[in-house]
Parts: C-alpha cells; sequence; structure tokens
C-alpha cells in the first residue's frame, strides 16, 4: 500500500500532500494540476476581489474534477480594527515610509510603475475599483462571502482563526483548515471547530512562525488531541514528508517546493531565484506586508534591515511595499524583487512539471519509510 493517512480520507485524496495556499504561485493552473496528481492543490486567494476568487474558483473547476482547496488571510489584527498606540497613526506616517520606498526606487533606478503594473503586483482587481480596500476586514469578509456561497471542497485560513465561518462552511461540506505557528493557536482553532491543522515552522516560507518546525509540529500534534495535522515548514522533498510523519503528522503543507514549477504564477526570473537559492538565502522580514514573513534576500529587504523605521501594520505596509515590487518586477530585477521561499529551497534544482514534484516527494517518502524497520 502506498502512502496513505487519515488526511487523505477527510480531504478524498490519494496522497496527504497538500499544496500550500501562497498568493501568486498557487494559481488555478497549478492548483488543478498538484489535484490531478493525487495531492490537494489550494488556491492563492489572500489579494483576490470577490470576483476574481469566482473567477479562479470556476477555471480550477474547469481543469479538474478532484478535491481542491482556497487560502485566504483572516488577520486578527485587521478583523478587530487597528489598536490605538502612542504616536502618530498608521495613516499619519504613510508619507514618510512612501519617501522612503521612492527615494530607495530613485537609488535603485526604478521608475514609478504603470497602474496595470501595481494591480497586478498588488493582486488588485481593478474592475471592481469600487470596491473594499485590499487587506482591509471588508474586503476578507466579502472573500468569505464569496467562499462559502461557492461550495468549495476545502477552506484554509492561511493566518488567523476561521472559527466564525466554521458552521457555515461545515453546512455547504466543506474542510476547514488552519495554518498555525504556536501551540495557543493550534489549541483556538482546534476550540473554534477546524477539521484540519497546519503547524508550519520558521522554516516555512511567507508568513510563519517563530519556533522551528521539528519543535513545533509535535507539540501541536500533543495539543489539539483527535484533530489531524499537517507538517509544514522547510519540508521540500520525500525525506522532509517521513521526518513530518514521524513528529505525529498526517500529511504536508508544501510551498517551496512547488515555487519552481512550470505551473506556478512566479516570473520566469523568480523561479531562476529559487533555483539559485540555498538554504542561507532568506531572512524573516516584516517589509512585504508588516507581518513577519521569509523572504528570498533583496536589497529591499536589506534596505529595511539599516533602517530605523519600524514596518507598518497590514494593510498599509503593502502599500509602501507593493509599487518597489511591481517596479522592480516590470524590469525583472531579480536583486530586488525575488518573491519568498522556505529553508528548504537549496533543494530546489530545476523547473518542472507539478506533477513530477508530487510523485518524486511522495516515491521519496515511501522509500524512507519502507526502509525505516532496518535501524531497528
Amino acid at each position: 500500500m502506498g502512502l496513505h493517512t487519515r488526511v487523505c480520507d477527510i480531504l478524498g485524496i490519494e496522497y496527504p500532500i497538500v499544496l500550500a495556499g501562497m498568493g501568486g504561485v498557487a494559481v488555478p493552473r497549478l492548483v488543478a494540476a498538484v489535484s490531478n496528481a493525487g495531492g490537494l492543490g489550494v488556491l492563492g486567494g489572500a489579494a483576490a476581489s470577490p470576483r476574481r476568487l469566482r473567477e479562479w474558483i470556476a477555471e480550477v473547476r474547469s481543469l479538474t474534477d478532484r478535491p481542491f482547496g482556497v487560502d485566504t488571510l483572516l488577520p486578527a489584527s485587521v478583523r478587530r480594527g487597528a489598536q490605538a498606540k502612542r504616536g502618530r497613526s498608521p495613516m499619519e506616517r504613510l508619507p514618510e515610509y512612501q519617501k522612503f520606498a521612492q527615494e530607495f526606487m530613485a537609488r535603485e533606478g526604478l521608475t514609478q510603475p504603470s497602474a496595470e503594473a501595481l494591480a497586478r503586483e498588488a493582486g488588485i482587481d481593478t474592475r471592481e475599483s469600487d470596491g473594499p480596500p485590499v487587506f482591509s476586514r471588508e474586503f476578507f469578509e466579502a472573500q468569505m462571502e464569496v467562499l462559502v456561497e461557492e461550495d468549495i471542497p476545502v477552506y484554509a485560513a492561511g493566518l488567523g482563526n476561521p472559527g466564525p465561518w466554521v458552521e457555515r462552511f461545515r453546512a455547504k461540506g466543506t474542510v476547514v483548515m488552519a495554518v498555525v505557528g504556536a501551540v495557543r493557536h493550534a489549541r483556538q482553532v482546534a476550540e473554534s471547530g477546524a477539521d484540519l491543522i497546519v503547524a508550519q515552522g520558521h522554516d516555512g516560507g511567507g508568513h510563519n512562525s517563530p519556533i522551528g518546525a521539528m519543535a513545533l509540529i509535535p507539540q501541536v500534534v500533543d495539543a489539539v488531541g483527535d484533530v489531524p495535522v499537517l507538517g509544514a515548514g522547510g519540508i521540500s522533498d520525500g525525506r522532509g514528508v517521513a521526518a513530518a510523519l514521524m513528529l505525529g503528522a498526517e500529511g504536508v503543507w508544501l510551498g517551496t517546493a512547488f515555487l519552481a514549477t512550470d505551473e506556478a504564477g512566479l516570473l520566469p526570473f523568480q523561479k531562476q531565484a529559487v533555483i539559485e537559492g540555498n538554504e542561507e538565502g532568506t531572512t524573516v522580514s516584516r517589509s512585504i506586508t508588516g507581518k513577519p514573513a521569509r523572504l528570498i534576500r533583496s536589497k529591499w529587504t536589506q534596505a529595511w534591515e539599516e533602517t530605523d523605521l519600524e514596518p507598518l501594520p497590514m494593510p498599509f505596509q503593502p502599500m509602501v511595499a507593493m509599487p518597489v515590487m511591481a517596479a522592480a518586477a516590470s524590469v525583472g530585477r531579480q536583486d530586488i524583487a525575488p518573491g519568498s521561499a522556505g529553508q528548504g529551497m537549496g533543494m530546489i534544482q530545476a523547473v518542472r512539471p507539478a506533477a513530477e514534484v508530487v510523485q518524486e516527494i511522495v516515491a521519496g517518502a515511501e522509500q524512507i519509510l519502507r526502509e525505516a524497520p532496518r535501524l531497528l
């Protein structure tokens, strides 16, 4: 019998391999490719407008008849409103930060991006110019209404607690997942009714935890009782999958492994940055979203390390960073806009079809698990 756990039965998939719902990367064609290969593709809908979410869901359904998921963000700090702090508000400080970004662009020879380039980088749907601002509370709530209405097979909260929507999703037969980076958060989402929990360690790309995956996964498993856990963070091949299973996880949530695939929504120079990267090539920075995220090192992350400016909270920091990223992306500046990746980046050697990546990871995990008894 091949690689199979309880997660496969819950999600209706062949292998316990789940594509992380990475914004800008996990586009419909990649989602469908992973699902068709026997895993679960998860659409990265973080910045997608309600209209775009509907279109992407329809596109995924046109490309696969297998289960898939949609990932969005539910940051508690945004949903409950900005907390008052001493000094000027983020809105009052925004011009100063935008000036910093403009000076950076001038030093690097970048010009202001076109409205189209900026919208593309920020994931903004220009057809809904009168909609709520991206990453605002109203934006997140509008997204969730669409996802409930669309009867999606799986919903994944990439950030925050999906508790307020669990009952509505459950009434539609939607499996609910939540990504956490601490045991206390795992307990919270378990109590809220999440069907699956992703324990993502510090090693992972994008928004992650201050705790390493090796320590986080077993502690989350111990804390949430019978709720199945997916391991994440630095897992890029079959060895990592086998290790996560030995730590008590019943599947994995993989992002970096799929960055350099034919179907990933990255630009060619960004896929090249992944291939050329190594285990030392990333850093945790708040310079893009305002929240800690593991990014590929760049001149932009370095500039923020050297400044005295404290990154603004979401949604204000993206207003600072997105014009820079859009300008850099439009001219292929790998040194400024290489993207996000986990510390397993050094294991990615070439651009390949997503199905081939799934097959190799599964085969590698199965081989290691078959050989494990010889260690006793």
